[in-house]
């Protein structure tokens, strides 16, 4: 690296902050002219050393031809002397301009590499959450690790496909001087070889295309298939779907063998060509010496001139093949740049007050200043409300009345903030990690697009992030969430234990990759606020002013710095004690002041997911929207997140996605979904009473209960099913001997 933002290899620095451009989106051709465009004394300097490069390489025979008839065959040793050495002068010559040749245009490539990629991520920055609604996974993925390198090498036509036309006019011009006939033999090869691979070059190109669109196709279902590989394992449905993407590949794979067929027979033609101009002009030449019209020097010369003829052909026939491809690679960029955003500007004013949001599509209902809670079978569906209601996906969503698509969308990001479960974590302390988080306007971490990662809900990687190998994610079950599945749990004699989840070693619930509340074996005591201001130091439901802050994404709140101040101690530690995080402090050898590695990787999946959790609450948003905040906790924890998180935001409006009795209990509202539609609403113990569907959602299994009134698992026995309903009068807090 050289410098700031800076990287330089083999001599070749491109700077990472330098603004891309403005790109010409009328077609692939105008792209690749616009990267030409955008380094012309670059591409112009590459022309002129690859020219002077090969034309010196077709003056090598002249030289030679010239030490033969006028040293070698009068035998004049001076002038032999004399032409040998400025054909030696020659070689060391060409040898640096090759060097130069090869440096410029290896800076030539970086840089359409670098701003294609500039400017396909900025795009794709601007496009946040319209994104993946817009293109495939699979179409960005190929974009970033195909498609701009078939770009960059096309443009090799800029510095030796010009060197090629100008030595080939060269090598003809010295012909002349020799032989007319041999001279309109060599001039007219060049018009054949385009007659010849004219067709061919159309061919590849339609074949290019439809293998690339395949290609993205197939890229897109691997995506699908790391981020649900586990759920498929565990549901007996992986071998029909490897099935399906055998055939895919094997698809491909034929259309990869057809290009290949079209690309052979150009290179067999950019092989065999130039051998058949060398074996015909050889011919004669040999038939004119024979009669004494060219001497023995000329002779050679011509021969020479031919076989140096054959590097401008090799490079006209490799700029045709690299030009056909990078238009089809450029076609593929144009097509992704061409994307609109979603419109910024809105014709109506917000709510200037908290006000109810209504999600017609689903009749959801989210009145101000409560906890609500979406319950579904279907987690997506959930997961699409949540979009819907924080203005990520298209909809008829009202916000007190007015549709929300009509408000400003810097507006509605600077008072309505979703916060994902598995969204990015940036290495630094952890009281900047917290601090510097999601403000309203950030969806819980970067945009689609953003270096660094796309929020794990939007980008269907299921939370994954690289580096976390070393285990199935919390709440997996040998693939399974074992909420969803019903099977596994805890490890006897793990039921209830408070374990906080310390720095370096598996959080309570993550052992095996099991979630302990999943398989209901914990128990589910009530902590009140005396007892969140025990761990958070100081009062979970004091009354917080609502402290806007800026959008650190792409919009910015007009009466809000650009960098808010940093927060006090007092609510960085209500959001730690409200997230139920402060052991993770207190377990942490510095504290608030330990240094995060990238991603949390250093923490638990518990650990991470209470963090971002903070991170939210430190925001402090009017609305906060959040999908299974609590996924990766054993039931003891979530039972306090649960609770203290209720009063936190104690009259602030507060929507999560969620099947955990435990957070369904201390809801005030929860609505039922079936197949994405709000089938009841009520409290969870009005629901529990009057939706089977819904007991059968988050009750499973009530006759697995203990003599106690627990289920089995609290007493250290796996349960095989959800967490069950408590029978009437069965106290709320769990028993001394399963804490």
């Amino acid at each position: 690296m050289s410098g700031a933002g800076g990287w330089r290899t083999g001599g070749t620095s491109v700077d990472a902050y330098e603004d891309p451009g403005t790109p010409d989106l009328r077609g692939g051709w105008r792209y690749l002219g616009w990267l030409v465009g955008r380094q012309w004394r670059r591409c112009a300097a590459g022309a002129v050393l690859a020219s002077a490069w090969m034309v010196l390489l077709a003056a090598t025979p002249y030289l030679m031809a010239r030490a033969v008839d006028h040293g070698l065959e009068p035998g004049d040793l001076g002038a032999l002397a004399l032409w040998t050495g400025a054909l030696t002068a020659a070689g060391a010559v060409n040898a640096w301009l090759g060097v130069l040749r090869h440096r410029t245009m290896t800076r030539v490539r970086m840089d359409a590499n670098f701003r294609t990629v500039k400017v396909v991520v900025g795009h794709a920055t601007r496009l946040g959450a319209a994104l993946r609604r817009q293109v495939g996974t699979g179409e960005v993925v190929t974009i970033g690790v195909g498609d701009v390198q078939t770009i960059s090498q096309s443009l090799t036509a800029v510095g030796p496909g010009v060197g090629a036309v100008v030595a080939y006019a060269a090598v003809g011009g010295l012909m002349l001087s020799v032989s007319a006939s041999l001279a309109l033999v060599v001039l007219l090869g060049v018009p054949v070889l385009g007659v010849l691979l004219g067709p061919l070059m159309g061919r590849l190109q339609g074949r290019e295309t439809e293998y690339r669109e395949r290609q993205g196709v197939l890229t897109a279902r691997i995506g699908d298939l790391a981020g649900g590989l586990r759920v498929l394992n565990g549901l007996g449905g992986k071998s029909l779907v490897a099935d399906a993407f055998r055939r895919d590949s094997a698809r491909l794979r034929e259309q990869g063998y057809r290009v290949g067929a079209v690309t052979s027979w150009i290179q067999a033609i950019g092989v065999g060509l130039p051998m058949l101009f060398l074996g015909l002009v050889t011919w004669l030449g040999a038939r004119l010496a024979a009669r004494g019209e060219i001497s023995v020097g000329e002779l050679v010369s011509v021969y020479g001139y031919v076989v140096a003829l054959g590097w401008p052909v090799a490079f006209l026939i490799e700029m045709s093949h690299q030009l056909s491809r990078g238009v089809v690679a450029a076609r593929r960029v144009v097509a992704f740049l061409r994307l609109e955003p979603e419109s910024e500007e809105g014709t109506r004013e917000a709510p200037a007050e908290p006000s109810v949001l209504y999600d017609p599509a689903s009749g959801v209902r989210v009145a101000p200043g409560r906890l609500t809670v979406l319950a579904g079978a279907r987690p997506a569906d959930a997961a699409a409300v949540i979009d819907r209601l924080g203005r990520y996906a298209p909809s008829e969503v009202t916000w007190g009345g007015v549709p929300l698509s009509d408000v400003p969308l810097p507006l509605v990001r600077e008072r309505i903030l979703i916060a994902d479960a598995e969204s990015d974590l940036f290495t630094g302390p952890l009281r900047e990690v917290i601090a510097t988080g999601p403000r309203p306007g950030d969806a819980g971490g970067p945009q689609p697009g953003d270096a660094g990662g796309v929020g794990a809900r939007r980008s269907g990687s299921g939370g994954r992030h690289p580096g976390d190998a070393g285990g199935p994610l919390p709440g997996d079950a040998g693939g399974v969430d074992a909420r969803r599945s019903g099977a596994g749990g805890r490890r006897p004699g793990d039921a209830g234990r408070p374990l906080p989840g310390d720095a370096g070693g598996p959080h309570p619930g993550d052992a095996g990759g099991v979630n302990a509340r999943h398989s209901g074996a914990a128990a589910t005591g009530r902590h009140g606020p005396a007892d969140a201001r025990e761990h958070a130091g100081a009062p979970v439901g004091a009354d917080v002013r609502l402290h806007r802050t800026a959008a650190t994404g792409h919009h910015e709140s007009a009466d809000a710095p650009a960098h808010a101040e940093a927060p006090s101690e007092a609510r960085l530690a209500r959001a730690v004690g409200a997230a139920a995080a402060d052991d993770i402090v207190r377990g942490l050898p510095e504290g608030l002041d330990t240094v995060v590695a990238a991603q949390g990787r250093d923490l638990s999946g518990g650990q991470r997911q209470r963090v971002r959790l903070a991170r939210a609450l430190l925001a402090d948003p009017e609305v906060l929207l959040a999908v299974e905040p609590t996924s990766a906790l054993d039931a003891h924890t979530e039972a306090t997140v649960a609770e203290r998180l209720r009063e936190a935001r104690e009259g602030r409006t507060t929507v999560l996605a969620s099947t955990s009795p435990l957070v369904l209990d201390r809801a005030h509202v929860v609505h039922y979904l079936v197949d994405g539609k709000a089938a009841a609403t009520g409290s969870h113990r009005e629901l529990l009473d009057t939706e089977p569907g819904y007991r059968e959602l988050v009750a499973r299994d009530t006759e697995d209960m203990t003599e106690s009134g627990w289920p089995i698992g609290v007493e250290g026995r796996v349960s095989r099913g959800r967490f069950p309903a408590y029978p009437e009068g069965t106290p709320r807090v769990a028993p001394a001997t399963a804490r």
